[in-house]
């Protein structure tokens, strides 16, 4: 009997899902229903922040963030290059311009001395947001980032995509915005918490709260408390029209469905042990990845509590003399999904076009090694032997 392809990534649904979801099919409300609310408080409660905002994607959210603090044309955002392109792009979206910062070439993490280089390279003032990635789960140390960002009164929009359920360096909860202004997080299939597509942001700032709910949806207010055109406002007895809304800035349509609320809320009460599991095999995988330590190695480890999002080992294949993409396709052959996280944003032609050919080693560096390994809950110990073997095999012992 053939054993079934492990993906690189994979979400965990069973029934009680299932029956949450056919519930809202059943109901009167399959979008902007309760279970939209009710998702975005058991967030909230879960990463213990003040305010939750769902909406359409994790980029969604990122880009509701940026937009949500003003920024615009002729800001600069500082975001660290070896990280999904979502990340950057939100910036481009409102009009600012990126500053790429480099990351540790063992962690890919950003750290406060690549935030004062990328400082450095960009005009005395223009910087209004910094972008922390979490990166695999594992957390950039927000503390030496905030206190630099302080100083030069820059935002801290923290990308957290990768990290649901996990414990910063300084111990607080991942989306607790304790060093930052807002979280953001994706719920897509591979995450920890699935929605099917699905993000948020998190926040303890009600202005911002206040604002990216209102640019989720088209930019709309119903019934302002000072409508700008008081004669469709109001009717002749000065009673406000019920049906009466008003557009005072562009929005858009960035809402999550009530379906994907429901089963994100029904993923969420599974959050601990998801995290849990997938740090059970991520300690199998260090363990039987010691015999190779000479060849392959997981990625530098940092502290707090990772939530893993995925399983990164660095390989020196110019070393071994083994091209990355042979390897990939000959473990393919063997059933074992596998994927590069990620070639760094500034080497993609846009952003080449845009600001030249930059010089950023250690994100380069971490890029030239790394390789994504299955990591999803529903994996089996067997598994992972499996997966180590193969390895092994192709890379040759």
């Amino acid at each position: 009997m053939t054993a079934p392809f492990l993906p690189y990534g994979r979400q965990a649904i069973d029934d009680d899902d299932i029956a949450a979801v056919a519930a809202v099919l059943r109901s009167d409300a399959l979008t902007t229903g309760p279970e939209v609310d009710r998702f975005e408080q058991a967030l909230a409660q879960v990463t213990s922040a003040a305010h939750a905002v769902s909406c359409n994607s994790g980029t969604g959210a990122l880009h509701l963030a940026v937009a949500g603090l003003g920024i615009g044309e002729g800001d600069k955002v500082i975001v660290p290059s070896l990280t999904f392109l979502a990340s950057a792009n939100c910036a481009r979206y409102v009009g600012a311009e990126v500053i790429f910062a480099d990351v540790d070439p063992n962690t890919g993490l950003m750290g406060a001395t690549h935030l004062e280089a990328a400082l450095d390279r960009a005009p005395r003032g223009s910087v209004k947001a910094v972008i922390p990635v979490h990166l695999n789960g594992q957390c950039c140390d927000l503390s030496p980032i905030a206190e630099l960002a302080d100083r030069h009164h820059i935002a801290i929009v923290e990308d957290a995509c990768h990290a649901l359920g996990g414990l910063m360096p300084d111990g607080t909860k991942v989306g607790s915005c304790t060093t930052s202004i807002a979280a953001c997080f994706s719920f897509h299939p591979v995450k920890t918490v699935a929605t099917g597509e699905g993000g948020a942001v998190t926040t303890n700032d009600s202005k911002l709260d206040a604002a990216m709910r209102t640019l989720r949806s088209h930019g709309m207010v119903r019934q302002p408390s000072t409508p700008a055109s008081p004669e469709f406002a109001f009717g002749p007895d000065g009673q406000a029209n019920p049906w009466y809304y008003e557009m005072p800035e562009l929005g858009l349509n960035y809402r999550l469905s009530d379906i994907h609320a429901a089963l994100g809320r029904s993923q969420l009460r599974k959050l601990d042990t998801f995290v849990a599991r997938r740090a059970a095999l991520v300690a199998r995988y260090d363990a039987l990845l010691a015999k190779l330590s000479n060849r392959i190695r997981p990625v530098g480890r940092v502290g707090g509590r990772p939530a893993w999002h995925l399983y990164v080992v660095q390989i020196d294949f110019a070393a071994l003399d083994k091209d990355r993409g042979n390897i990939m396709r000959a473990l393919s052959e063997r059933g074992i999904g596998t994927q590069v996280h990620y070639l760094p944003v500034h080497l993609q032609p846009y952003y080449q076009r845009r600001y030249g050919r930059l010089n950023l080693p250690g994100a380069e560096a971490y890029y030239a090694r790394c390789l994504s390994l299955p990591l999803f809950p529903t994996m089996n110990d067997s598994d992972v032997d499996r997966v180590v073997n193969a390895l092994t095999e192709v890379i040759g012992s």
